[in-house]
């Protein structure tokens, strides 16, 4: 297991904060990890050293999120990815390999598979957890739910955010892990929605860049509010492997960093998934 480092690199809208882990001998291409909004690559800090035995894994922050650099003005979901892109090559992390593999999780997995069709040469497999497909419907009432609440000195924006971070938590996500959680929707300040906004206008689209991957997909299913939603995913995949995880939920790669690992590392690497900690079903084949 690699020391996690932390640094900036120069991108697209500003500086890029970047978690990552370098291990002496690397087998295996190099694993991105996409957080969720408004978070930031802290949901990846102890899985970053946890997967890092034997390639390199990375957590960049997304623009506007953690400590990468604020945006002057909102982007659109390609702009999120191309960012990505743009961390990655100048931290030279293709040089060796020429692909990475891709971890993203809510948002930042519909950005995930945005990255893999802007480069699909460059992307070796990936792993989506909690990667919903939305009808119009759906889209709105998350609109609604994620719409920015103004500052009051009642709080209402953060009883709001403590309340979606808290509601249905699991017994091992901790009121330290939620504190942890809700400090990082505050560093976004008045922009900490424009993320979610950028991929709403983005879901409408989503379906058919799944339809577009060549890529071997693994699909975890934590037992969220987006648990029955992540299912539709299966219909556009053409190599998928579904994980059903019923007994975990939000706060899990957080919670549980080493077996979350173990499972998708395994599957990257082709070996058998740990059953004890998911419920593995066969390779579901779609056109």
């Amino acid at each position: 297991m690699a020391q996690v480092k932390r640094l900036f690199v120069d991108g697209l809208f500003g500086q890029t904060h970047v978690r990552i882990a370098r291990p002496d001998v690397v087998k295996h291409p190099p694993f991105v990890c996409l957080h969720m909004f408004p978070q930031s690559g802290r949901n990846f800090a102890k899985f970053v050293a946890a997967a890092s035995t034997d390639r390199v894994v990375l957590a960049p922050d997304f623009p506007g999120h953690g400590e990468s650099d604020s945006l002057d003005t909102p982007i659109a979901a390609e702009d999120y990815a191309r960012s990505i892109w743009a961390a990655v090559d100048r931290l030279g992390t293709l040089e060796q390999t020429g692909q990475v593999d891709l971890f993203g999780i809510h948002a930042g997995a519909k950005l995930a598979v945005e990255a893999a069709c802007q480069r699909p040469q460059h992307v070796r497999k990936i792993v989506l957890s909690s990667a919903a497909v939305l009808n119009p419907d759906d889209v709105a009432e998350f609109r609604e739910a994620f719409s920015p609440k103004p500052l009051d000195e009642a709080g209402t924006r953060f009883t709001h955010w403590w309340a979606l971070i808290t509601q249905g938590r699991k017994e091992y996500m901790t009121l330290e892990t939620c504190a942890e959680a809700f400090a990082e929707v505050l560093r976004g300040g008045e922009k900490y929605e424009w993320g979610h906004a950028a991929v709403f206008d983005y879901n409408l689209r989503f379906p058919r860049q799944l339809k577009s991957l060549t890529q071997p997909v693994a699909l975890l299913n934590p037992k969220d509010e987006l648990y029955e939603k992540t299912l539709r995913t299966l219909d556009y995949l053409k190599d998928v492997q579904l994980f059903d995880l019923p007994h975990w939920s939000h706060g899990y790669i957080e919670s549980f960093p080493h077996e979350v690992a173990d499972l998708v590392c395994g599957w990257l690497d082709d070996a058998r998934p740990d059953t004890r900690t998911a419920t593995a079903r066969p390779v579901v084949s779609n056109v």
